[in-house]
């Protein structure tokens, strides 16, 4: 199951300049248009945050499993997928948090 889709992420393309000749030299030149760079970083987002919500799906999946037949799952496997899942998300939260919190600086800069 995905969180996300394509369709409701939007954001604005920021086109950025060179200033000094010696800054990003030849990043500029590779002929990466803005937009095929906005795709990348949205599909990475999109794809980080269905990872994470699969983890946490395998390990609902696998406690579930491991209450109703026990015998079927092993107890290994469960705490595994479950320090998976609560790994990956307390570092989506932790990217979140500091993606928030850049944004909250940059809307006070005066």
């Amino acid at each position: 199951m995905n969180i996300l889709d394509l369709n409701q992420v939007s954001g604005g393309v920021v086109s950025l300049e060179r200033t000094n000749s010696t800054h990003l030299q030849g990043a500029l030149s590779k002929g990466l248009s803005s937009n095929e760079g906005a795709e990348t970083f949205s599909n990475m987002v999109i794809d980080a945050l269905n990872g994470a919500n699969s983890l946490a799906q395998e390990s609902t999946r696998l406690t579930e499993q491991y209450i109703i037949n026990p015998d079927s799952v092993d107890v290994h496997d469960v705490t595994i997928a479950m320090g998976k899942a609560n790994l990956a998300i307390s570092m989506t939260k932790s990217v979140v948090d500091g993606a928030i919190k850049a944004y909250r600086e940059i809307i006070n800069i005066r």
